[in-house]
């Protein structure tokens, strides 16, 4: 009996923390890091497939012209501080051709953990490291700021596509 009671305590704990919704905040890049990847899937996991191609007017992305624009952006800002891109990848144009659900998600997953990979192998010197984007100097560690900020300036815009759907973030529920 007490097993048993100790291991529903340590099940509740587990489930407890599996949807704490502060997890990862205040604990530096890496914790808030997966702190907007978790958001940015569960979210996408969240929007129907029929919403994809929803956008708020003319001339605006479309919910999977979002979240390709996140991937193809933190592939590309990363390829700066040293990795390659993906093969795949063969323009920009891939943001309004990459439409489906199943195809976004798995192009927005690849390229959080391709930044959470790399965040985690750059060493604290090598932060330092100047680079050159877009024809200004900045640092390795420049980029990975500018790489966490556009991916929170999207999430914003992502949860009120969402809202103006009806759908509620799953961490808010």
């Amino acid at each position: 009996m007490m097993k048993t009671l100790l291991l529903c305590f340590a099940l509740a704990a587990a489930l407890l923390r599996a949807q704490d919704p502060y997890e990862g905040l205040w604990q530096g890049y890496d914790g808030e890091w997966g702190h907007v990847s978790r958001q940015l899937i569960a979210l996408a996991e969240a929007i129907p497939a029929e919403k994809y191609s929803w956008r708020p007017g003319e001339g605006v992305r479309s919910v999977s012209e979002v979240y390709m624009h996140i991937a193809l952006a933190n592939f590309y800002l990363l390829s700066v501080t040293g990795p390659k891109l993906p093969a795949e990848i063969k323009s920009e144009a891939m943001e309004k051709t990459v439409t489906a659900k199943p195809e976004v998600i798995d192009w927005l997953k690849r390229s959080l953990e391709a930044v959470k990979t790399a965040h985690a192998s750059v060493k604290p010197a090598d932060l330092a490291r100047k680079v050159k984007v877009n024809g200004r100097d900045s640092t390795v560690d420049a980029m990975y700021l500018r790489i966490i900020v556009h991916a929170n300036e999207h999430m914003g815009q992502l949860v009120a596509y969402a809202r103006m759907n009806g759908i509620v973030p799953p961490w808010s529920k």
